[in-house]
Parts: C-alpha cells; structure tokens; sequence
C-alpha cells in the first residue's frame, strides 16, 4: 500500500560513532524524502564526526577514521540537510529514542536553530514491536518476504524502512494510512524533551521522567530544590534536554 500523504514526509537513518546520545556523532546519514505520489528524493553524506570511531561501531556500519578523514563536518552540511527535509514530516527505525535525540544533538552543536519536535515522526520499529516484537532485518523478511541486504548502511537501512511501513499498512486493517494516525500510534510517550528525561504528564503538564524527582513537576522541583537546575546543566545529559529545562525555567521564573 502506497502512502497517503499530504505532506512530504522524510525516512532517515544515521551511522554513528556509538550509541550515547548525548556524546556520540554521526558519521552517516542517508535521507530518504517521499512526495505525495510517491515522488523519491534521497541524500546521503559521510561525516567527519571529529572522534574517533570505536572498533565496534566499525564491525556494525563499516566505516572507519580512514573513510571519513576527508569528509565534511556535521556543521559544514547542517544548512543542506535542513533545506533538504524542510516542511517535511519524518519517519525512521527506532528514531524516536536514538536518530531524532542524535541528530538534535548535531545540530545543537553547530548553533543551526531547527525544531524538530513539531514535525509528525512515525517510527515503524514501534508499530513492528506493537505489533510482532522483531528486528529490521526480521521486519524486512516478515513484511515484505526479502533479505535485507546490505543491512547497517544507512541507504539500505532508510529503504527497508519505508518498504515495512507500506507493508505494515497492507497487514494491518486497524492501521490508518494517515501520518497523523501513525505518529501518534508510533509514540511510546509524551516527550519533552528527544531522551525522555522529561515528559508531559495527564494534564499536560512536564514532569521529570527520572531520579528522585520522577514524576514531579519540573517547575515545582526548580521552586522547591533550585540546586537542581545547575546539577542537571552541569550534569551529562543532552543538549536538547538542557535547553528544553532552560526554556520551562525561564517560562516559570523569568530568568
């Protein structure tokens, strides 16, 4: 089943240098953009992600120092990608928790003012473990009874994605071919902030989703404990997390 679309809607996957959000890079991302219609557009860059990449992330995507010592930086392509996906919405596999938190992250560091957290996202690794508890590659071979070839390239990963997403809305009759439907149903939370650190709670209201303070509201804790603010800033936690803290602070408090 071909997708509904109103909007343009971008697939994208990221190889990187490891698995922590908050600290490891990309060193390629390949986007794949669908126009109503099914129109294709895709990009894909190699990065310089100005670390070293681990010998285990090597083994998983391939890429070494060696490849990307020439290439861009993340900052010198930021403004190419943003034109490249502007207006659109995205989808990805399990971009909810890892792809959309690191490519925040990226963008953060290279000062580009993009916000992310308004587009509509479908993560068709949700619906797959909503639905049948499997990997890509398993999802690939379930759904569309293929391969997966070339499997941990972010081109073939992005590809194999949105075959599974059309292939989810031909398994499934209680799937709506609605990117609005499928976002919300690919949703685990209501997220703050890309982590997770911080959600919204039943009355809309956010709260810290961790720690001694999980479940209270972020405004009550930085009134009651206002420690708590410059711990967490000073603390290892991601860019995004830090800003979206700083914009309730300023929000409650003025400053």
């Amino acid at each position: 089943m071909e997708l509904d679309l109103k909007n343009q809607i971008a697939f994208f996957d990221l190889e990187t240098t490891g698995i922590n959000t908050a600290s490891d890079r990309i060193v390629e991302i390949s986007v794949l953009k669908i126009g109503p219609g099914g129109k294709e557009d895709i990009l894909t860059i190699r990065l310089n992600p100005e670390i070293h990449i681990p010998e285990e992330a090597t083994a998983i995507h391939g890429i070494t120092d060696e490849d990307v010592r020439d290439a861009p930086i993340f900052k010198e392509v930021a403004s190419k990608l943003t034109r490249f996906i502007e207006g659109c919405d995205l989808a990805g596999y399990n971009c909810n928790k890892f792809d959309i938190p690191l490519l925040a992250e990226e963008y953060l560091r290279a000062d580009v003012d993009i916000s992310l957290k308004k587009r509509k996202v479908i993560d068709v690794q949700v619906i797959f473990h909503k639905m049948e508890q499997r990997t890509l590659t398993a999802a690939y071979k379930f759904y569309c009874s293929k391969d997966l070839d070339g499997a941990h390239s972010a081109e073939a990963d992005i590809r194999a994605t949105y075959e599974v997403l059309k292939a989810q809305l031909d398994h499934y009759d209680n799937l709506e071919n609605d990117v609005s439907f499928l976002a919300g149903f690919s949703s685990h939370t209501r997220n703050a902030d890309f982590a997770g650190r911080i959600v919204y709670n039943d009355k809309g209201i956010e709260v810290f989703n961790f720690g001694k303070h999980k479940g209270k509201p972020v405004e009550q804790v930085f009134r009651d404990e206002p420690s708590y603010y410059s711990w967490m800033l000073k603390g290892d936690f991601p860019l995004h997390t830090k800003k979206v803290l700083t914009e309730i602070k300023i929000r409650a408090f003025g400053k």
